[in-house]
């Protein structure tokens, strides 16, 4: 019989060999390495069977693997089939885990996302359910079990985040049904299981001297002077910090005065229009000796090949003193939104300047030029008023006709 110390010894000459064990069994020696094989007998056929590599596979472990073969071959099973049918469930398995499966539908689907919307659900899938559901196989995964992960990222404090999750993982269970992989969505059954999480609004100031105040601030910002410019230019063109920070050069056209911004970069997936009044154009033009010859209008501190960072206009209204439940970068939005509605602006023209979603969708895809008259004489007039609100003057709201 075979024994380890042979098996440790034994070297590779120019021709495989074989040293025998017993039942079969022997250690086949090849200059690529040394493998556990298994020659036996089954309905009248010579066969052999791959029992693994040595030393992965030790002396001990290959006879283990024989004897259970053997009995298998007791019970009229043949080894080599139980041996296909397992390595096929495993592949499957591997195939069909909830970490395959989501990767699987994120890469289908995020191209219809914004990219920060892309990112931020991949993050929460690695590290909120991957650590504990990635290497389950979709279809046996239950309620109980998902809920126990997301109570994990609720004891942390994350309700919202939780929320997040709960839907980000029914979007994937409801890919594994349509592509036949999984029967239920577990996380439909889990509403009213986590802790309700209170709808917060973004933060904004909408009061004309809290306006003129915080437009004055920017005005005197002692930091990044890229920065700056970033923190001027939010107001006057209220779109969303993510499509504020990833402005590129080659979307600005100065002699049409326009900022316009590709679909993929949209939340809505439409190509946006934003005119540009004299007060944009000037910023963009004292910014552009800095960062013109770049891709971005407001590159990264550490690579130009790389848009501003997503917290620093956040944080540069920290540092002016502002807290995040007082004003945030998305809050320009609101501001805007609500002062021109108060001033008597159309509904639609405002709605269409901040793109927001159509109802008709078919519409939509023509839409973006829609009102573009009267946006560029309201964005005109917007850049005025805080012109106005900054020099602290006192303003008279006449409805718009």
């Amino acid at each position: 019989m075979l024994t380890d110390v042979a098996a440790r010894n034994a070297k590779p000459k120019d021709k495989p060999y074989k040293i025998t064990d017993s039942g079969g069994l022997y250690l086949l020696v090849k200059t690529t390495g040394k493998y556990w094989r298994m020659n036996y007998r089954f309905a009248g056929k010579q066969k052999t069977l791959a029992i693994g590599v040595y030393p992965a596979i030790s002396l001990v472990d290959a006879r283990t693997k024989r004897d259970d073969a053997r009995k298998l071959m007791a019970e009229d099973v043949d080894p080599a089939i139980v041996k296909a049918i397992n390595k096929q469930t495993k592949q499957y398995a591997a195939e069909n885990t909830f970490k395959a499966i989501a990767l699987e539908w994120h890469a289908k689907t995020s191209s219809t996302w914004a990219e920060s919307t892309a990112h931020n659900i991949k993050r929460y899938l690695e590290k909120d359910i991957f650590p504990w559901l990635g290497n389950r196989v979709i279809k046996d995964i239950a309620a109980p079990e998902l809920l126990a992960v997301l109570r994990k990222i609720e004891s942390r404090g994350a309700h919202e985040k939780a929320q997040r999750c709960r839907e980000y993982a029914g979007r994937v269970f409801r890919y594994a049904i349509a592509t036949g992989r999984a029967e239920r969505d577990p996380s439909g059954d889990l509403r009213g299981a986590l802790t309700p999480v209170k709808v917060k609004h973004h933060a904004s100031i909408t009061d004309p001297n809290a306006i003129g105040a915080l437009l004055r601030s920017i005005k005197g910002y002692s930091g990044s002077y890229i920065t700056k410019c970033a923190l001027q230019l939010a107001p006057l063109v209220f779109v969303r910090p993510g499509e504020l920070r990833h402005a590129e050069w080659q979307e600005i056209d100065f002699d049409k005065r326009e900022w316009r911004i590709p679909d993929h970069k949209m939340k809505m997936k439409e190509p946006h229009i934003i005119p540009l009044s004299p007060q944009a154009i000037e910023i963009l033009q004292s910014i552009q000796p800095l960062t013109g010859e770049g891709k971005y209008v407001f590159p990264g501190i550490r690579s130009a090949a790389r848009p501003m960072s997503e917290n620093t206009i956040n944080a540069a209204l920290r540092r002016m003193g502002y807290e995040k439940d007082e004003m945030t970068g998305h809050g320009f939005r609101s501001m805007a939104s609500t002062l021109l509605h108060e001033h008597g602006w159309p509904h639609e023209a405002i709605e269409r300047q901040l793109a927001h979603a159509e109802r008709n969708k078919v519409v939509a895809a023509y839409n973006y030029a829609e009102h573009l008259t009267k946006r560029r004489e309201m964005m005109n007039w917007w850049a005025d008023h805080l012109d106005s609100l900054a020099a602290g003057a006192k303003v008279v709201n006449f409805p718009k006709v």
